[in-house]
């Protein structure tokens, strides 16, 4: 009878401490992935905010200028004005939102922010064609934005041209008509670039300076363990807050006025409009931006989690949507929508209205009202917040 014996042999010192170092090793990754998981900011940063900047940036960024706005002054109403007309409603990039009837409606127009660009055709625009084969096409439009301005006029002149190519190919060559486009940059004729980007800026550096530095100076309080120090004080909580709000809003005032004089005197930017309908609109966003960094306080417990939300949350938006750099008539309907809660959008708005254009208070009214709102909406949450945040 023949036995027979397997002989295993056993693992060694070495590969048992590589497993329990691999085990440790394991258990500290789940352990992080645990951390992650149950903190609902972090999964949002790093799952969420890839798609929405994705997205925002997808959509908003574009060096395409659609949807403009044209109304058109015709006292000719022939034939060849009004198939001009239809060409161009049927452009993707035009859309007649208006038809003037007197000349003087132009200017109010544009100061009501409805309108970038008028068509004004001439009298007896196809008899002129007809008789001396030229006629005259003004096209006027909103100078302060410059580049989109210029691309406006650009798409107007190529179908200004196509229909020249119409009659050329209708005549087979017999005759020779000529459109002569008169073209006029108002408020801005000059084109200058600053008088685009110095409203922006002022937007971006008050937002700054109030939203995300006030709310880490009251984050930094909570981390270092003195609001309670603080809130031992007789002043209520609300007087607290807002006394460290005050010197924020005095430099943003500082800031504003040295803006303002850098603006005028150094890149020769014109106020047009009312200098203190000017400085209360500024105040409001003022009011706004702090109001911002108050709620962003009440939400994180960290500069660095306050410093990242106001970076991603207000300083992003502001710069996509706020209409500085890229058309918001170019944009989805979806994205115009959402751009009406971003704050610098209304500030900016009126900014342009009252340095450049140099319209009345009337004009800017409703801006006004949408940043008073805003005030009170943040303002109210913000507050709320705090004080069940601190009981």
């Amino acid at each position: 009878m023949t036995f027979s014996c397997s002989w295993h042999e056993l693992p060694s010192e070495e590969t048992i401490k590589k497993g329990a170092t691999m085990k440790q090793f394991l258990s500290f990754v789940r352990k992080e992935f645990y951390h992650i998981f149950r903190d609902r900011r972090t999964m949002l940063i790093l799952l969420v905010m890839p798609v929405i900047m994705v997205i925002l940036f997808g959509f908003a960024i574009t060096t395409k200028v659609k949807d403009t706005q044209v109304a058109i002054f015709d006292p000719s109403k022939d034939v060849a004005t009004r198939h001009i007309r239809d060409m161009f409603q049927a452009n993707r990039y035009f859309t007649i939102a208006e038809e003037l009837t007197d000349p003087k409606q132009i200017n109010d127009v544009f100061m009501e922010g409805k309108i970038n660009m008028v068509i004004v055709f001439s009298e007896n625009f196809a008899d002129n064609m007809i008789h001396t084969g030229e006629a005259t096409v003004q096209l006027l439009a909103d100078g302060t934005e410059p580049n989109q301005a210029s691309m406006r006029v650009g798409y107007a002149q190529n179908i200004l041209s196509a229909y020249q190519r119409e009659l050329a190919q209708a005549t087979a060559g017999r005759a020779t008509y000529q459109i002569v486009p008169e073209l006029k940059m108002l408020y801005n004729p000059q084109q200058k670039s600053e008088f685009n980007f110095v409203p922006g800026v002022i937007g971006m550096m008050l937002l700054l300076i109030c939203a995300m530095m006030s709310s880490i100076a009251i984050v930094r309080e909570k981390e270092m363990g003195t609001m309670e120090v603080l809130l031992a004080s007789p002043l209520p909580p609300a007087y607290i807050i807002i006394a460290k709000a005050v010197p924020y809003f005095t430099i943003s005032c500082v800031n504003l006025t040295t803006i303002l004089l850098l603006s005028a005197f150094m890149l020769h930017i014109p106020i047009a409009g009312s200098l203190l309908c000017l400085v209360g609109i500024a105040l409001l966003y003022i009011l706004v931006a702090l109001s911002l960094g108050l709620l962003i306080s009440t939400i994180v417990d960290s500069q660095l989690a306050a410093m990242l939300l106001s970076s991603l949350v207000l300083m992003i938006p502001t710069i996509l949507l706020s209409g500085t750099i890229f058309p918001i008539e170019s944009m989805p309907v979806w994205l115009q929508k959402l751009s009406a809660i971003v704050p610098a959008r209304w500030f900016i708005e009126a900014v342009r209205k009252l340095m450049i254009q140099g319209v009345e208070v009337q004009y800017v009214r409703t801006e006004f009202i949408v940043l008073c709102v805003m005030i009170v909406l943040l303002m109210s949450i913000a507050l709320k917040k705090f004080k069940i945040r601190l009981e």
